[in-house]
């Protein structure tokens, strides 16, 4: 079994343009951070291959209830695993650890998110897989770093970071995010680290170790949540969707065609545009609301007014005129609409002949000097190129 000459193709189409041609990436991680990272990479143009246990992914089998049973690729495992290929080894055989070390010879970044101590355990760490491959990048996402040997959860993150506490309207119970944040966060945090390695190594040649935990993630992730404490040493309190520092920026409102919207006023002359677009010219001249510093002491007082005129109007009509006058607002979408709207038709991936379910992508930025792919291989089954890649099929 020679695994140092694996196919690298894991594309529909034509990839040439790919800034990530022919890197190659052995994805250990699981659950949804490390495979973000994984997908990141696979949509640039790397070979992913994505090493299960002979278990699997375990969001294979995390599914809604609206999802057939027999399938394992479940959604989400499809949010983080389109363009790879999947085998399975058991890292707790000597065969599986063996196996591992051959492929680790040929990669160029190796994904994983144990625990601490627990990859050295498997014969997967860092100091094992590198010492055959100077030039190995790798990138091991924890909970709480390194030296923790704690497994880390997002929505246990999300209560330890301050997120929960600070999600919901005042006098709420503590409620967390709808997705697994902290995780996605982490993911961009683990991205940064591995470009920069990679970057790095075009000067010396080398590899490296690069960590980031869960915890550190959701903490840089705090910005002017956590300066607040940190400048004046009061806790930032629970708004629900206001803002802490602008006003009208963030709050709900519901007009008078049953339409829920949202505002995001950032400057006094925004503001002057929007009291003119509610027939409301003298609330920008108000004393009270003169200034957004004078706005944020008299919240209350301001929302209450927005709530009572906003019921009053139509509430397209009210967008068009503020999108005409560039004031920040928006209509609140379902998940649905804002996936259709003709905006996101960029971020969307087709359908395959093998999986008949569009897909997100994770690479939401543009380059003029490629293109982005057009499409990408389905989400693999579990153990789908174990034979392509000279292995045995696993017991399952």
């Amino acid at each position: 079994m020679d695994l140092t000459t694996l196919p690298s193709a894991n594309y529909i189409v034509e990839k040439a343009s790919q800034p990530f041609t022919g890197i190659f990436i052995l994805e250990l991680a699981s659950v949804l951070a490390g495979p973000q990272v994984g997908q990141f990479f696979a949509e640039l143009g790397a070979t992913v291959m994505k090493v299960e246990a002979p278990s699997g992914d375990v969001t294979r089998t995390w599914k809604t209830a609206s999802e057939t049973a027999e399938t394992d690729i479940s959604a989400y495992f499809a949010a983080s695993n389109w363009g790879k290929k999947s085998i399975v080894l058991d890292l707790t055989t000597a065969d599986g650890q063996a196996a591992i070390r051959t492929l680790a010879v040929r990669a160029d970044i190796v994904l994983a998110s144990y625990k601490p101590g627990d990859a050295e355990k498997l014969g997967a760490d860092y100091a094992t897989l590198s010492a055959a491959n100077p030039r190995l990048i790798y990138g091991h996402l924890t909970g709480y770093g390194p030296a923790i040997n704690r497994a880390g959860y997002d929505a246990v993150l999300q209560a330890e970071a301050g997120f929960m506490y600070l999600n919901g309207p005042p006098g709420s119970e503590p409620l967390k995010m709808p997705v697994a944040l902290i995780d996605l966060l982490a993911a961009h945090q683990l991205k940064e680290g591995l470009l920069t390695a990679l970057y790095q190594r075009t000067h010396t040649g080398r590899g490296a170790y690069v960590q980031a935990s869960l915890l550190d993630s959701a903490l840089a992730s705090l910005a002017n949540q956590a300066a607040t404490w940190l400048v004046t040493g009061h806790d930032p309190k629970p708004l629900g969707s206001g803002h802490p520092g602008i006003v009208p920026y963030g709050t709900v409102y519901r007009a008078a065609d049953g339409r829920h919207l949202v505002l995001a006023v950032g400057s006094d002359r925004q503001f002057g545009l929007l009291c003119a677009a509610l027939a409301r010219p003298e609330w920008a001249t108000d004393a009270r609301f003169q200034t957004n510093a004078l706005r944020v002491a008299n919240r209350i007082a301001l929302e209450e007014l927005l709530r009572q005129r906003i019921a009053e109007v139509n509430g397209k009509e009210l967008l068009q005129t503020l999108e005409k006058q560039a004031v920040p607002a928006g209509a609140v979408r379902k998940v649905g609409e804002a996936i259709k709207h003709e905006s996101a038709e960029r971020m969307i991936l087709p359908p395959t002949a093998d999986f008949p379910h569009s897909g997100l992508r994770t690479v939401a930025f543009q380059s003029s000097t490629w293109e982005p792919v057009p499409a990408l291989a389905s989400p693999p089954h579990l153990a789908q190129h174990q034979a392509e890649n000279g292995l045995l099929a696993p017991e399952l």
